[in-house]
């Protein structure tokens, strides 16, 4: 390939790239994410051994969402994920014991971005904030949690998490493939806390404040 054949093919890359990421632009998305809850556990109430807590797994699902151009530089992101399914298990006095059951999480997100470059760039950084909505269902007890609890196989302690809501501050960039196709990379962190009941009348705050990294491919419309 001859010079003005090199900068030809340049020239027509970058014009390829100039609308990418433009004010208007709607972008759909599909990858996967990772949940790991940064835990702070309280001590389970009375009756409990002193220092009972507990720690939160982390989990992965898949993930898309759609990002609306505002400006060339101003974003609004929607995260659509599936379901997170989390592991419970015993920390502090009841560490060991295993785990004391599962809860299913589905976060709900709304991110305003700013992203640093030009619109036609083939990589932009950005920075995000906004508000996460943790809803927490579908938890499953284990015999371990009945046992340490006074549970029965007739009558096995059961458990619940309260759905919060809590602030969200992210960090990615974006590497432009083509004028319509997109892969990007961040990170997540939700400052959010829960209180977890059990049948018996016993309940425990749990700071959960999760870090997440999502990667995603999208299409531009």
């Amino acid at each position: 390939m001859n010079i003005k054949s090199l900068l030809a093919a340049t020239l027509l890359c970058a014009t390829s790239l100039v609308h990418a990421q433009s004010a208007g632009s709607i972008v759909v998305y599909g990858g996967a994410a990772q949940i790991t809850p940064q835990v702070d556990s309280g001590d389970l109430s009375a009756p409990s051994a002193p220092g009972t807590k507990i720690d939160v797994k982390k989990a992965t699902s898949f993930v898309g969402g759609i990002t609306y151009y505002w400006t060339d530089n101003i974003s609004i992101d929607l995260p659509i994920s599936a379901p997170f399914t989390h592991d419970v298990i015993g920390a502090g006095a009841i560490q060991g014991v295993g785990k004391l059951g599962t809860v299913k999480s589905l976060p709900a997100t709304l991110l305003a971005q700013y992203r640093f470059g030009e619109a036609g760039s083939a990589f932009r950084p950005f920075v995000g904030a906004g508000v996460t909505y943790g809803y927490f269902y579908k938890p499953k007890a284990t015999a371990a949690l009945s046992g340490i609890t006074g549970g029965t196989p007739s009558n096995p302690t059961t458990l619940s998490m309260k759905s919060r809501f809590g602030a969200t501050l992210e960090l990615g960039g974006a590497y432009n493939i083509t004028k319509d196709w997109s892969a990007s990379l961040s990170v997540t962190k939700t400052f959010i806390k829960t209180t977890g009941s059990l049948s018996t009348g016993q309940a425990i705050e749990t700071t959960l404040d999760p870090v997440s990294i999502k990667f995603g491919v999208g299409y531009r419309f």
